[in-house]
């Protein structure tokens, strides 16, 4: 694998950042380690950036493809770049556009987003940076709507927001069918209230399982839940 100078290393591969609008962060890396579905085959990353959640995601289903779509020109080509790079680069292939002119015939096992999150207010002044964190409320009905046109029947949707917009989503999708089968209430520690869900969504009906995850167990001090769902990434577990 070509060694990127400005890389973040992980245990089995790089990811290049330069000129991306949103960079590795922890939504991200919690995504990647945390959305499941057995057996997956065919994964779908609803606005990729740099490629991270791909990247592991094709790391943890060594049986899958995955294909990666992002709207931001130059963070496709990073995205391009870093999956050329890693070792399973042959199950990666990045498509440059939004998901809503996104066309294929597939259906997923799998798909996953760290989409934008901050509805109706004020706008990034820098353009691409503000498209990587702002939305409209219409984005999550037409992210939902296409959702549901590509997922298999017993096919999962694992996506991360902070906690209004989570729950606004998981009330909106009951429109499509889905339902929240598992709810991960992110904590920065034990004394602080939730600042992210992680949220399956399918066609299960079956009853929510709701799960707390504490990130620190003190300053500094990662929790061993928070560095066993990641020992298989950063080189720092």
């Amino acid at each position: 694998m070509a060694r990127m100078k400005h890389a973040f290393k992980f245990k089995q591969f790089e990811i290049d950042q330069t000129g991306c609008a949103m960079r590795i962060n922890t939504d991200g890396v919690l995504l990647g380690a945390v959305a499941l579905k057995p057996a997956a085959t065919k994964i779908l990353d609803i606005g990729t950036g740099t490629g991270v959640i791909a990247l592991m995601l094709a790391q943890r289903f060594p049986e899958a493809k995955i294909d990666a779509v992002e709207i931001d020109e130059q963070a496709a080509f990073i995205a391009t770049k870093n999956a050329l790079n890693a070792p399973f680069s042959e199950r990666i292939k990045v498509i440059h556009s939004a998901i809503e002119d996104y066309s294929t015939g597939e259906r997923y096992d799998l798909i996953v987003s760290n989409p934008p999150y901050f509805v109706n207010d004020l706008k990034n002044p820098e353009h691409r940076k503000g498209i990587a964190r702002h939305t409209d409320a219409v984005f999550f009905e037409l992210l939902l709507r296409r959702i549901a046109g590509m997922l298999s029947s017993d096919g999962r949707f694992w996506f991360i927001l902070p906690v209004k917009q989570a729950i606004n989503v998981i009330d909106q999708a009951g429109a499509y069918g889905l339902k929240a089968s598992v709810v991960l209430h992110i904590h920065s520690d034990e004394s602080k209230p939730e600042i992210r869900q992680i949220v399956c969504l399918d066609y299960s009906m079956q009853p929510s399982h709701h799960q707390n995850l504490y990130i620190y167990a003190a300053l500094g001090v990662y929790t061993n839940a928070y560095k066993l769902l990641l020992k298989d990434f950063f080189l720092a577990f």
